[in-house]
């Protein structure tokens, strides 16, 4: 595997656990009871997004770790995975 595709599906996979990673102790401005003037109450009280990215990052090497060396080892093969789902 090239260097630009393995970059390329870690950035995939860090977008996606971000999206996993959001909501992870979130807590509304409605539920504190501190809602600030013209904000939705909806809206997050304290978002901690640096806490949030460096957790992100944490597990989306974890995950591109374990299917790297899935891949490397030819443990699981992409051709393998496309006959199971029919497309070959």
């Amino acid at each position: 595997m090239s260097p630009v595709t393995a970059v390329a599906i870690y950035f995939v996979v860090w977008w996606i656990v971000l999206f996993a990673v959001l909501p992870w102790g979130v807590h509304s401005q409605q539920e504190s009871g501190e809602v600030a003037p013209g904000t939705d109450p909806g809206a997050p009280n304290l978002p901690n997004l640096k806490r949030k990215l460096v957790w992100t990052t944490i597990v989306a090497t974890v995950v591109f770790g374990a299917w790297y060396i899935l891949y490397v080892n030819h443990l699981i093969a992409l051709d393998r995975i496309a006959s199971w789902l029919g497309a070959s």
